[in-house]
């Protein structure tokens, strides 16, 4: 059996041996996430970005755990984690802003958000990678699974929400930059 540090060495030209590499700790990873979050989906969209991260990152592993890449993962992980909770700050910032928080004791259903934060919506969606934009639509627009999602698109449910998450991250920096612009 490889070691880890050989599996990312291997994920460089062999996409296989990552795959190999997630099925080791993606239950670690899920884990790590589930007990910070308390939230199954949140989770599962955590570990699909540690992932996606580390997937981008594989090049610049460095074997300091005698061939483990846990500590390595891990530290991605905290590092998806801190950059979630900045996002969130920053959303209910801009969400503040444009009058769409709703207070505690109302129901969601009540609440009307300003609708300023349309605006640029469409050009936003359009300027979208096909596959993030497409699994959106699946996700968002037709409320499908991400089981149902990946099956539209040929790929992992994983996958699919790695796709999502990227669109969302992507029209969520557009639209609150020509938010601060236009403040």
């Amino acid at each position: 059996m490889r070691s880890d540090a050989e599996l990312l060495r291997a994920a460089r030209s062999d996409p296989a041996a990552f795959r190999e590499l997630y099925e080791r700790y993606a239950r670690q990873i899920h884990g790590f996430h589930l007990r910070r979050t308390r939230d199954a989906d949140a989770a599962h969209e955590l570990t699909a970005e540690t992932f996606a991260q580390a997937w981008l990152s594989r090049r610049r592993f460095r074997d300091r755990a005698s061939g483990s890449a846990g500590p390595w993962l891990i530290g991605i992980a905290r590092n998806v984690i801190a950059q979630s909770v900045r996002r969130r700050r920053i959303e209910t910032s801009a969400t503040a802003k444009l009058g769409m928080l709703e207070r505690l004791d109302e129901p969601g259903s009540t609440v009307e958000p300003d609708e300023r934060w349309l605006e640029g919506l469409d050009e936003a969606l359009a300027e979208l990678p096909t596959g993030e934009r497409r699994a959106l639509e699946l996700r968002v627009v037709d409320g499908l699974s991400y089981d149902d999602v990946a099956i539209a698109l040929a790929t992992t449910p994983g996958a699919a929400r790695v796709r999502v998450a990227r669109g969302l991250g992507r029209l969520r920096t557009r639209l609150i930059d020509d938010q601060r612009e236009a403040l």
